[in-house]
């Protein structure tokens, strides 16, 4: 009732609250999936019901909508333009009505502000809030995923070093005594009890290096990669030399040994090996993974099949290609190794993933392809989300400059309501030496030199003479309370236009007063 008194509120049909009701139901459904357009609708509603926005039917839906607003949005240019637009319209509301629009944009803005803006700033920091949660997560999964990685490769290079230490030394020693044993059972010297010891002698060493590779086998692991039995650093161009002298027939190109791309990549390599060591080897180790695994199922699927590998340089990332045709004599297409199947693809995808890099492995013609792509840097989880730090340093930047902006707002209006209210007052004296029938020039020097743009016109004693000109004033510049108005009115042509009708308009309490006289 008090609002409603104070004009914030106007009277409402049944009809004007049911459609109230149902738009703040399509606002309240399209809250989760159309945050703006919800916000926009509770807007409207305020608008319609009154041009300062602020309403008790409609100011708390306004403000959760606003909360939902910054909750959800992702820009927050779109909210800026939405609140924007809501104070075009009002501001053009007000200025139609044939009111004083000083108090009424006033009391816009601070709804604005304060009913809409707070809230989306608020709803806004919660969001950045659980948005800065979900990327410490992701980082910590970042780092535990980089230290299973690291922990991985330093057992693989135990595995490996023990794999060769026994593939080199022992082997080594063993063969020696296999020989050694062989050339002592051919000597012609030697009696028969000596040449059977030399014949098992040989037999136990080739026993034990069958041992030997089972041991080495069980240093392996299911999904594991293969600890290499190759020199640990071979080059890719090693490794196809190496296959090509087992039979496979192999086309081998670098492009990043042309002179241009060589000098390039050997600048990137060399800068990226100093940001990051661990990770080149990372990546030097499991380009040569991707060539092993590539080559060994081309032998094992497509035997005879020719080899296609292509090692090349796209931008801050290494990309190794190994395409190998149907098998050798053969009219049909050779069998390719399924893209999700084998355990060594598998291990493979899992590796070049952590690196944050991608693998495409499938049939490709007749044949078989397997591409891998490995960026020089990894990719971090969420490279936008700003620090705790950055993020509170915003959103109190954000807060102040709301506030700012809401007092230069709210204290320019009413510093614009004071000067209109105290420069069109007239001193009552001045007012009662006027006299009709004065001219008007006469009249003005006595005048301030604005008018009262909303008089009081339901008050006046009597109406104003038809066709007269009339101007407002009041006789008091206090503010913030009611005070009497003078009616002047002019009249005739303009060139002898004269004082036709003065009249004082009562505040509301004396009219209040002068009307329960007169009941009396």
């Amino acid at each position: 009732m008090s609002v409603d008194r104070l004009g914030l509120n106007e009277p409402r049909s049944a009809g004007q609250q049911l459609a109230g009701i149902t738009v703040l139901a399509a606002a309240v459904a399209l809250r989760r999936s159309h945050p703006l357009p919800a916000f926009l609708l509770a807007a409207t509603l305020g608008l319609a019901t009154a041009p300062s926005l602020f309403t008790l039917a409609y100011g708390p839906a306004l403000a959760v909508l606003a909360l939902l607003l910054g909750r959800r949005a992702d820009r927050a240019r779109t909210a800026l333009i939405g609140f924007g637009g809501i104070a075009v319209a009002g501001t053009v509301k007000i200025a139609v009505r044939d009111v004083d629009p000083t108090v009424e944009w006033a009391v816009l803005m601070a709804t604005l502000v304060f009913g809409a803006v707070f809230p989306w700033l608020t709803g806004r920091y919660w969001r950045q809030g659980r948005e800065l949660a979900a990327a410490g997560w992701a980082r910590a999964d970042q780092l535990e995923r980089e230290q299973r990685i690291v922990a991985d490769r330093a057992r693989l290079r135990e595995r490996a070093r023990i794999a060769q230490d026994m593939h080199d030394s022992l082997g080594h020693e063993l063969s020696l005594i296999a020989v050694r044993a062989g050339a002592l059972q051919v000597a012609p010297d030697l009696p028969d009890p000596h040449r059977e010891a030399a014949a098992d002698l040989r037999a136990a060493a080739s026993q034990a290096t069958d041992r030997l590779h089972t041991i080495i086998g069980l240093l392996r692991e299911e999904g594991d990669e293969q600890a290499p039995l190759a020199p640990a650093g071979e080059r890719i161009d090693a490794l196809v030399a190496r296959a090509k002298e087992s039979g496979l027939r192999i086309t081998y190109t670098d492009e990043r040994d042309h002179p241009e791309a060589q000098t390039q990549t050997q600048a990137q390599t060399q800068t990226e090996a100093q940001r990051d060591p661990a990770r080149r080897e990372l990546i030097d180790g499991t380009v040569h993974r991707v060539v092993q695994e590539a080559l060994t199922n081309a032998a094992k699927h497509a035997p005879g099949a020719h080899v296609t590998v292509t090692l090349t340089r796209d931008g801050p990332a290494t990309t190794v290609t190994v395409t190998n045709g149907r098998s050798g004599g053969e009219s049909s297409r050779a069998t390719p190794s399924p893209a999700g199947g084998g355990s060594g693809l598998r291990a493979l995808r899992t590796r070049v993933t952590d690196l944050d890099g991608t693998l495409s492995a499938g049939p490709h013609g007749d044949g078989f392809r397997v591409t891998a792509r490995l960026p020089d840097r990894g990719v971090a989880p969420r490279p936008a989300a700003p620090r705790l730090t950055e993020a509170r340093r915003r959103t109190a930047l954000a807060f102040g400059a709301a506030v700012a902006a809401g007092a230069l707002l709210v204290g320019g209006t009413f510093a614009w309501y004071a000067y209109t209210r105290t420069h069109s007052v007239l001193d009552p004296a001045d007012y009662a030496r006027l006299r009709v029938g004065d001219p008007r020039a006469d009249v003005e020097r006595v005048l301030p030199d604005r008018t009262v743009a909303d008089p009081p016109l339901e008050r006046a004693p009597i109406p104003p003479p038809r066709g007269a000109d009339c101007a407002y004033y009041r006789s008091s510049g206090e503010l913030f309370t009611s005070v009497a108005h003078f009616r002047l009115c002019f009249g005739g042509n303009d060139g002898e236009a004269r004082l036709v009708d003065k009249a004082v308009i009562p505040t509301a309490q004396d009219q209040d007063h002068h009307n329960r006289e007169r009941v009396r």
